[in-house]
C-alpha cells in the first residue's frame, strides 16, 4: 500500500471503550504501514543516491559513442528527486508526531476531566452520606430516648404493681387470718 501524507492526516482511529484514547494495536498497526512506507522510501532514497553519485561519476567521461557527455538538467532533476521522498518522509514523521501529541493531549484533558468529575462525584456522595448519618444517629437517638422512657415507665408500672399485689396479698392472708381465728370456736361450746 502506497502511504501519502493524506493518508496519514485522515487516518481515523476507533475509540475504545473503558479506556482513555484509541486501541493500541490500531495505533501500532498503522504506525507499521508507516514504518513499512518510510523504509520504502529511505531505501528509493538510497538507491537514487548511488544512481546520481554513478551518474555524477560517469558525467565526466563521454556517455554514447558520439562523445557527448551528460546533460547537466539530469543531475539537478535526480538531486530534486532524492531530496523529495526524504522532505516527505519528514513530513509524515513530523505528521505523525504531531497526531501523536495531539492525542497525548487529548487523552491528558480527558483524563484530568475524569478525575475531576470523578472528584466532584465522590465529594457529592460523602455529603449525602454524611447528611443521612447525622439524620440516621438522630433518629437513633430519638429512638433510644422513646424506649429508654418506656423502660421507665414499666419499671415504675412493675414497682406500684408489685406493691398493690403484695398490699392485696396481705390483706387477704389477714382476712384469711381473721375469718379463721372467729371461725375457731372451741368444741365444747359447740356441745360435742
Amino acid at each position: 500500500m502506497a502511504l501519502t501524507p493524506d493518508d496519514v492526516v485522515h487516518k481515523e482511529f476507533q475509540h475504545v471503550r473503558f479506556k482513555d484514547g484509541f486501541d493500541p494495536e490500531e495505533v501500532d498497526d498503522y504506525l507499521d504501514e508507516i514504518v513499512v512506507e518510510w523504509r520504502k522510501t529511505i531505501e528509493e532514497n538510497n538507491d537514487l543516491k548511488a544512481k546520481l553519485a554513478a551518474f555524477e561519476s560517469g558525467a565526466n567521461a563521454p556517455v554514447a559513442a558520439t562523445g557527448e557527455t551528460a546533460p547537466a538538467a539530469a543531475p539537478a532533476e535526480a538531486t530534486a528527486a532524492s531530496s523529495s521522498p526524504t522532505g516527505t518522509s519528514a513530513g509524515i514523521i513530523e505528521l505523525a508526531q504531531r497526531l501523536h501529541d495531539e492525542h497525548i493531549a487529548e487523552g491528558e484533558a480527558k483524563r484530568r476531566q475524569l478525575i475531576s468529575e470523578a472528584e466532584t462525584e465522590v465529594a457529592r456522595i460523602r455529603t449525602e452520606a454524611q447528611a443521612k448519618q447525622r439524620e440516621e444517629s438522630a433518629r437513633l437517638e430519638r429512638e433510644r430516648n422513646t424506649l429508654e422512657g418506656r423502660i421507665t415507665e414499666l419499671r415504675e408500672f412493675e414497682r406500684d404493681y408489685r406493691g398493690k399485689l403484695r398490699a392485696m396479698i396481705e390483706g387477704q392472708l389477714r382476712d384469711l387470718d381473721q375469718k379463721s381465728a372467729s371461725d375457731s370456736t372451741p368444741v365444747s361450746a359447740i356441745g360435742l
